[in-house]
């Protein structure tokens, strides 16, 4: 007997494909001075600027994602930085497909979060997925329980927003930040690669680097 996955779903596959290619254009719609304009900017501004750039996880990425959440079987799934939702399709996909669970997924961009939510309604997946529109570090704030978290936001607050949540986190939870081989997410790194702050943490090699880490 064989069983297919959520991601091979017509409405979710093309959703996908239609948005990866849409990202393979990011680099011409970023002005050659946006690396050192988005230094000296604030969160909020930033996601306006960048209002139109996909920055999305890889298609591995996804599928790796996809995979850990259909082990780990979690109830509560928190994503920093929706984007357009590239990534929240495959972590919905995979809590459809284990019979449980939710997404709660975090985005700046209002015009992101817009059209983030009509691609998981075209997709089937809206019923699973709760955007929480703001700053994440305070969208996040309440007492939530988390069960897996995916931190694909600026890279400057990755560290940040895992504070925040460290809290909630029980033994076992799997934190997942992508772009490993990005310079703001350096302080990040070295704080969960740390064993004295409480964690376990690899480097997989899939395109940008993630990086996984298990709450000891």
């Amino acid at each position: 007997m064989t069983h297919s996955s959520t991601l091979e779903d017509p409405r979710v596959s093309a959703a996908l494909t239609r948005m990866f290619a849409s990202a393979d254009q990011d680099e011409t719609r970023l002005p050659p001075s946006w690396r050192t304009d988005f230094a000296a900017a604030t969160p909020q501004e930033q996601a306006d600027a960048a209002a139109e750039i996909f920055m999305p996880i890889s298609a591995q990425g996804g599928r790796l994602l996809y995979n850990l959440i259909r082990a780990i079987r979690p109830t509560t799934v928190v994503e920093f930085g929706t984007s357009f939702g590239i990534s929240t399709l495959y972590l919905a996909a995979a809590v459809r497909d284990n019979g449980s669970g939710h997404v709660i997924t975090t985005e700046l961009s209002a015009a992101k979060a817009e059209a983030a939510r009509r691609t998981f309604t075209e997709s089937g997946l809206d019923d699973l997925i709760t955007i929480r529109l703001g700053d994440a570090r305070e969208t996040l704030a309440e007492d939530t329980p988390v069960d897996f978290v995916l931190l694909d936001g600026w890279k400057n607050l990755c560290l940040p927003v895992l504070k925040l949540l460290e809290p909630r986190l029980a033994p076992g939870t799997l934190v997942v930040a992508d772009d490993v081989d990005l310079a703001d997410l350096q302080p990040y790194l070295d704080y969960v690669r740390d064993p004295g702050n409480g964690y376990q943490s690899v480097t997989f090699p899939v395109e940008d680097g993630m990086e996984i880490s298990c709450r000891l």
